[in-house]
């Protein structure tokens, strides 16, 4: 399993719901998982994978969690702005400012429900990982100024991946 880069237009596309929950789909968020701790990320989602389907992995650092078709019900008003970086972007670290806390609705690899309140690291895995599954990346919610300065970083890894 091959992470994609930045100018792959998968990682721009809305994924599917994940609709069947069998040995398959565990399978994958086997093969998924070990992705994510092999690359040394803390999320990985399966569009970084080329598969555009609505799950994620994630670790904040105390075990392993799947969540597959997550819905975000609540964001705090509270803002935090923390350093992000992307295993689909290398090399590319900075301040996004992203919701405090969040609570997320979401089911297993099993298919059964969860809701789960989160705050700080969790819930800035989460949410950054969410994004991916709607097309959207870290660098999205950047200035255009910050952009400017990272473009041709950018473009250099896009040029590497599409070329």
């Amino acid at each position: 399993m091959k992470v994609i880069y930045i100018g792959n237009p998968i990682l721009r596309d809305v994924s599917e719901k994940v609709e069947v929950f069998d040995d398959e789909l565990r399978q994958f968020v086997n093969e998924l998982s070990k992705t994510m701790y092999v690359e040394d990320g803390v999320g990985l989602a399966a569009p970084q994978v080329a598969i555009s389907r609505r799950l994620f992995v994630y670790d904040p650092g105390d075990g392993l969690r799947v969540v597959v078709n997550p819905e975000i019900l609540f964001r705090s008003d509270e803002k935090v702005k923390i350093e992000e970086g992307c295993l689909s972007i290398p090399g590319i670290y900075a301040d996004v400012v992203r919701p405090a806390s969040v609570r997320i609705r979401y089911q297993d690899e099993y298919g059964h429900y969860h809701e789960d309140d989160l705050t700080d690291y969790p819930a800035r895995i989460v949410q950054h990982e969410t994004d991916h599954l709607d097309g959207i990346l870290f660098v999205d919610y950047l200035s255009s100024a910050k952009r400017a300065i990272l473009k041709p970083k950018l473009d250099q890894i896009i040029k590497e991946s599409v070329g």
